[in-house]
């Protein structure tokens, strides 16, 4: 179930992400830590942020379980409709965007100083340029994920990174200031377009043209007779349950960013730099096995099939938990050579580099509980149960807003969102049913935390992450440690890596 993407998917994603921290890694040799960095940081990340926000979660989460009993024919019928109704939104979107850039401006980059905020205002017009296009994206991208077409939905990445990193590249050469953000924004909106040219060719080679017939009514997919043959459109409380339960969790780091501003010019781009060091192991590795296991998922509980269901769930929580504690523990010890190696070149200064790599090994804390989560979130979306999540999402976010502003420092914060995920991920896997219905890969849990528990040990006693060479082997070391350990222990993550 996990391996089947392919060994040329599996390479794709795996340069995607790479491409996506060399896209980090080239904004922090451009502009290093400065006010420029923080509105670029901000332009080339809004578009893919907000779809994921407001849209790519009810996409993924509704859409992929209620595909799951429809044919080709009536799959592109929704995907068509679907399609109209983003077109619309984005427009919208846009058009707010550019109408509000100012307020905007102020409360997404809140330390700017006056004469900073022209070119902010100006990035978000050509990040709201850029939205409509990633929220088509993000529907293309799912009708991959239906397909199983994973060397089409992870090579989107590869083309959009590496078109901005291009354009990263002419700014740093040949502009500075106002003109900078303008270079960047159109390579930034030409990026979204190759990456929609990219997916629709693969759109074509998957399922090859659209089936003939128009596209049903909103009215008559709710009412389950589209042509008569289409079955009931999701309700939409469905679908606000879903984009919340996915769109929240990516607030908390998003505002998170933004009250980082508070603290003076560079802050936001710094931490962006250090969030982009948790978050690569995040995307590369949890949400990985997420966006695999997804799809099983969503076929065994459609068909009611609770021994496939029950196998699906723990062989996805143990290869989950295993790879966040091992990406966790790769963090404590390497986070400052990592920082170092990915950001330490260019115009960032020496003291921003080593609060990127403390704040990076701060967050690592998140990925254990990240883990829970997205396999937690996706029991619970093929359930359409995703109030519990939503509710938890919800109440982090505002314990965020609320105790943030006393602590606005980038380590703080850093720690606050750590234990509101686990607080969060406690209560997705007691509502998905994982704990009551026996689907906990115990095993894996306690092994890999033993593996573990001596870099913890190592690190309450106050040892300092080593640099260059040697922190980068401590960390492969002690990720090692944590996965060949848990493989010897725990059938539940040989059983996943077999299928």
């Amino acid at each position: 179930m996990f391996l089947k993407a392919g060994l040329m998917s599996l390479t794709l994603l795996v340069a995607s992400r790479l491409l996506g921290l060399a896209r980090e890694s080239a904004l922090a040799a451009a502009f290093g830590t400065s006010a420029l960095a923080d509105v670029a940081v901000l332009m080339v990340s809004l578009p893919d942020l907000l779809t994921g926000l407001f849209a790519a979660g009810a996409l993924s989460y509704v859409l992929l379980p209620h595909w799951a009993g429809l044919d080709a024919r009536q799959t592109a019928q929704v995907q068509r409709t679907v399609a109209l109704w983003l077109m619309g939104a984005g427009v919208a979107l846009l058009l707010a965007m550019v109408v509000l850039r100012a307020p905007l401006a102020g409360l997404l980059l809140p330390g700017l100083s006056e004469g900073s905020a022209a070119s902010a205002r100006t990035g978000l017009v050509w990040a709201a340029l850029a939205l409509p296009a990633a929220l088509l994206a993000a529907l293309w991208s799912t009708r991959l994920q239906h397909e199983r077409d994973f060397t089409g939905l992870y090579g989107a990445s590869l083309v959009i990174n590496a078109v901005v990193i291009a354009a990263i590249a002419a700014v740093g050469l040949a502009a500075a200031g106002p003109e900078a953000v303008m270079l960047l924004g159109a390579g930034l909106v030409l990026a979204s377009v190759a990456r929609l040219i990219w997916l629709r060719w693969r759109l074509a080679r998957v399922h090859g043209p659209a089936p003939a017939g128009r596209s049903p009514a909103a009215g008559e997919l709710a009412s389950g007779a589209a042509d008569g043959q289409t079955p009931g459109w999701p309700a939409a409380s469905v679908w606000l349950w879903a984009a919340l339960a996915v769109g929240l969790p990516l607030a908390l780091p998003f505002a998170a960013r933004s009250i980082a501003s508070l603290q003076g010019e560079g802050q936001l781009a710094t931490f962006g730099y250090a969030w982009k060091l948790v978050e690569l192991p995040q995307v590369l590795a949890i949400q990985l096995v997420a966006t695999l296991a997804l799809p099983a998922i969503s076929r065994a509980q459609a068909a009611g099939d609770t021994a496939v269901l029950a196998a699906a769930v723990r062989q996805a929580l143990a290869l989950a938990f295993v790879l966040g504690v091992a990406a966790q523990a790769a963090l404590m010890v390497a986070g400052p050579a990592l920082a170092d190696l990915l950001f330490g070149w260019g115009r960032i200064t020496p003291s921003a580099l080593r609060e990127v790599g403390r704040w990076a090994s701060i967050g690592s804390w998140c990925l254990p509980p990240m883990a829970l989560l997205a396999v937690a979130a996706a029991v619970l979306a093929a359930r359409r149960k995703m109030a519990p999540l939503v509710l938890g999402w919800a109440a982090a976010l505002l314990v965020l807003l609320w105790a943030a502003q006393a602590a606005p420092d980038g380590r703080r914060l850093m720690a606050l969102l750590a234990l509101l995920t686990l607080a969060v991920a406690v209560v997705a896997t007691v509502a998905s049913g994982a704990l009551q219905r026996g689907w906990l890969p115990w095993s894996a849990l306690a092994t890999a935390t033993l593996a573990w528990s001596p870099v913890l040990l190592w690190s309450a006693m106050g040892g300092v992450a080593p640099m260059g060479g040697a922190g980068l082997l401590g960390g492969a070391i002690a990720a090692a440690a944590v996965l060949l350990l848990s493989l010897a222990g725990s059938e539940d993550l040989r059983a996943a890596l077999r299928r």
